[in-house]
């Protein structure tokens, strides 16, 4: 399969799903967000969010940029990494503001 192909597939996968698109709306400010972080402002439980930031990360749509010792476990942040002028678009990222 073309990479190109491949690259859209995965995106239009991570896409796919409501709570994603939501995490993905919710992070498009630009400022780096956990998990917890999420979760807390979308009122929904840490184990349902941290599963879909696992499936946003393989699909390269949200990219791990640091982490943080907490309480005897590692918090995790990532950014939206999104290329795809039609993802933005429909996800209502725009990078100019």
């Amino acid at each position: 399969m073309e990479a190109a192909t491949k690259s859209t597939q995965n995106l239009l996968e991570a896409l796919g799903h409501p709570l994603r698109r939501q995490i993905l709306r919710e992070m498009r400010d630009g400022d780096p967000a956990s998990p917890r972080e999420v979760s807390e402002r979308l009122n929904d439980t840490l184990s349902n969010v941290s599963y879909h930031f696992r499936v946003l990360a393989r699909s390269g749509v949200l990219r791990l940029i640091r982490t943080r010792p907490v309480r005897g476990s590692t918090q995790h942040f990532y950014d939206v990494s999104i290329e795809a002028e039609w993802a933005k678009a429909v996800l209502e990222i725009d990078e100019s503001t």
